[in-house]
């Protein structure tokens, strides 16, 4: 079997197919076998980091009025670019700590799409070599990067192009992180990679990322709670998406798979 690098080169040569209504209807059916857990997943570490801030707020001060005096830092027209700069470094590496445990959503997808069990830990499985420092340096660099930009944009007061360039960056790197977990991708050639799938199908891979994220948020509207178990449907969006260009090697029949090397 050709790997993720041949693959995505043969791509870039002769493009590839995506049906938006399969991919669709595949990732509904996988949304359908992950909902609950994952929401219930969520909802208990959510809970369970509440309680932490909690416990941390108690022991070394008001929390509330240090994220308050960080709003206003943020928002203060005197703040300087470079410290604008390093305090958004600072938070983006923070959450980009979460990285590796939102990617662990994609391998329970994948344990849905092949019927097999999983439980709680499924959701840690990426904070493991090789995975865990490729996930947390992309999820740094292209959160710094679209910090800086938004920054850029709102200082010469075009807030709206600053959104709109980071949600222009999102979608072309809609791939990123499923070509790290599944592709065995690097930081830099799965964000190359990205942007190659992106551009080759640009209108459909458009429309997945919409309909991911209006899904996702779904439950906000519904319920406040239900959030939790609606955003993981862009989760499945993507998985289907992914598996709908590359094959899963593990999936493959395994008539077809004789006389084929290990090392094809």
């Amino acid at each position: 079997m050709k790997s993720t690098l041949e693959q995505i080169e043969d791509i870039k040569r002769d493009g590839y197919s995506i049906d938006f209504s399969n991919v669709f209807n595949d990732a509904f059916e996988n949304y359908k076998k992950i909902a609950v857990y994952s929401g219930i997943v969520m909802l208990v570490l959510t809970l369970v980091l509440f309680l932490l801030f909690t416990v941390l707020g108690t022991i070394f001060g008001d929390l509330k009025g240090w994220s308050e005096n960080l709003v206003k830092i943020l928002g203060n027209q005197n703040t300087s670019s470079v410290e604008y700069i390093i305090l958004i470094a600072s938070i983006t590496f923070i959450t980009a700590l979460f990285t590796p445990f939102g990617a662990g959503f994609l391998k329970m997808a994948q344990y849905a799409d092949k019927d097999q069990k999983f439980d709680f830990a499924a959701i840690f499985s990426y904070y493991k070599a090789p995975y865990v420092f490729p996930l947390i340096s992309t999820a740094f660099i292209l959160g710094v990067v679209s910090g800086s930009i938004s920054y850029f944009f709102e200082s010469v007061g075009a807030g709206f192009a600053g959104t709109a360039f980071s949600l222009f960056i999102s979608y072309f790197t809609f791939f990123t992180i499923p070509l790290i977990v599944f592709g065995n991708l690097n930081v830099f050639s799965a964000i190359k990679s990205s942007l190659i799938l992106v551009s080759k199908n640009p209108i459909t891979i458009f429309g997945l990322f919409i309909i991911g994220y209006i899904g996702s948020v779904v439950g906000v509207v519904i319920c406040v709670v239900g959030v939790f178990f609606t955003a993981v449907f862009n989760t499945s969006i993507t998985y289907a998406a992914y598996f709908s260009i590359f094959d899963d090697e593990e999936k493959r029949d395994p008539i077809d798979s004789i006389g084929r090397s290990d090392l094809e």
